[in-house]
């Protein structure tokens, strides 16, 4: 079995929200200060070195200022 970090679906997961983050006009290293995180967790995640949890999924969408569960209908669309 893969691990998911590696599939086309997750790919596509890091793509949007990194999209989403661009769109915001948050950097990086902004977004890590209010996740209270190293510039390098936010570099690691959106590079695939780093999974995701769920739980940290919603705190990085609440501070860009998205709707968790539009991201996941967007996601699944696509």
């Amino acid at each position: 079995m893969t691990k998911s970090v590696f599939t086309d679906r997750y790919r596509l997961f890091l793509h949007l929200l990194i999209q989403e983050r661009r769109n915001k006009n948050i950097t990086q290293v902004q977004l890590a200060q209010m996740l209270k995180k190293p510039q390098s967790y936010v570099s690691k995640y959106e590079n695939g070195e780093r999974r995701l949890d769920v739980i940290e999924f919603l705190n990085i969408a609440d501070y860009i200022g998205i709707d968790a569960s539009d991201f996941i209908k967007k996601l699944k669309s696509d």
